[in-house]
């Protein structure tokens, strides 16, 4: 019988690199908010570290935000200052 994973750390060895898509409405500075949003709490991201892409339709975007994760905590508080922002739709 195989184990049942329910916990991230089960899966991650932290520090380690881990993708954050966020997606909101498209706009001028959606991505450097994010950015500057992220940075609270990863100082080290670069601008390197944000790859975007557009809908089809061009009314949203989607980012994918890298950060070196130290510790579930450090993603949770990421996750958490991400999806209350008022400009994100949804935070994967």
């Amino acid at each position: 019988m195989s184990k049942q994973v329910t916990d991230i750390n089960d899966v991650l060895e932290f520090p380690c690199r881990f993708p954050i898509k966020v997606m909101g409405e498209s706009q001028p500075d959606f991505q450097l908010i994010m950015f500057e949003v992220v940075r609270v709490h990863a100082p080290d991201l670069a601008q390197t570290d944000i790859t975007t892409r557009d809908s089809s339709s061009g009314k949203y975007v989607s980012l994918t935000i890298t950060v070196t994760a130290t510790s579930r905590e450090h993603l949770d508080n990421i996750y958490r200052s991400l999806t209350s922002h008022v400009l994100v739709k949804w935070v994967l």
